[in-house]
């Protein structure tokens, strides 16, 4: 398809309402979360997250923190918290997050405090700097007991909220599924209404087509029919020029009799009152007779 067409589509009633429709698909899958890898999936669903390889009990960990406010991720060694803080700050938005990723020969973690609680302005900014720093205080003694460090992590955010520097407020998570719904139903019904059209353009083309032939057999129909008055009337005139003033007394009546049904078959193809095919026969059966009167 051209794009000459592709735009004259998107111009039309119909179009207009599938872009619509797939701009609310891709809201619904992106905000739904279906690009999102294992660390984002983790983020927007629960709040602990264990990369391959690390040794924690992630059913244990996530009764640990409960409903708080609270995300923690235990990411494969030297990883980039910078990126993940990036990563997880749609999915986890809300919430003050913890990014711990374990030092290359060391016994310690490298660790990323990503406040992710809502407000704005310098004392959102403070508070956010204070959560930052004491949410990971303590952790690296436990650095190769990763249950005992997020516990460690529980008790600071704790005494934050205490504080009044993090919202006593439990984390409520949105499930994807409602969004996914939407996107399904938004694709479903671009597909629903294409196919509607589809078949409508189809129906109505195959409706035109018959028209077309049934009005091109009616012409032929027509044209046949002429074509059989043409021949009957020259019959008509040579019978009037063979026989005129005889005195032939069967021919007479026979005669008046056809002219007199000519006459008649005349007004009914002016008014086209009877079917095409039904005139034929009686055109038919009017030269039959002036054949035998000749």
């Amino acid at each position: 398809m051209s794009a000459s067409r592709v735009i004259k589509f998107f111009r039309t009633p119909f179009g207009l309402a599938v872009a619509a429709l797939m701009v609310l698909a891709g809201w619904s899958l992106w905000t739904a979360g279906a690009a999102d890898n294992d660390l984002q999936r983790a983020a927007r669903s629960g709040s602990i997250y264990a990369a391959a390889g690390v040794e924690l009990n992630t059913e244990a960990a996530a009764e640990v923190i409960g409903n708080r406010r609270l995300f923690v991720a235990f990411l494969e060694p030297d990883a980039d918290l910078a990126r993940a803080c990036r990563q997880v700050s749609r999915p986890a938005e809300g919430t003050l997050a913890l990014l711990l990723s374990s030092k290359e020969g060391s016994d310690s973690y490298n660790s990323y405090g990503c406040s992710l609680l809502p407000g704005e302005g310098t004392d959102a900014f403070g508070r956010a700097f204070v959560a930052e720093s004491m949410i990971r205080r303590g952790i690296n003694v436990f650095a190769d007991r990763p249950l005992d460090a997020l516990k460690v992590t529980v008790v600071n955010y704790d005494m934050l909220v205490k504080a009044g520097t993090v919202p006593d407020h439990a984390r409520t998570i949105s499930p994807s599924l409602p969004r996914y719904l939407i996107a399904l139903a938004a694709v479903a019904a671009v597909l629903a209404g294409s196919a509607l059209a589809y078949l409508g353009a189809r129906r109505a083309g195959k409706l035109a087509g018959q028209r077309a032939q049934s009005r091109a057999a009616a012409g032929d129909a027509q044209s046949s029919l002429n074509a059989r008055a043409a021949v009957l009337a020259k019959h008509i005139i040579e019978l009037d020029r063979r026989y005129e003033g005889a005195a032939h007394r069967g021919f007479g009546a026979e005669y008046r009799a056809i002219v007199s049904e000519y006459t008649d078959l005349v007004e009914e193809l002016a008014e086209e009152s009877r079917p095409a095919d039904e005139l034929a026969t009686w055109v038919d059966d009017l030269i039959e007779r002036c054949r035998k009167v000749n």
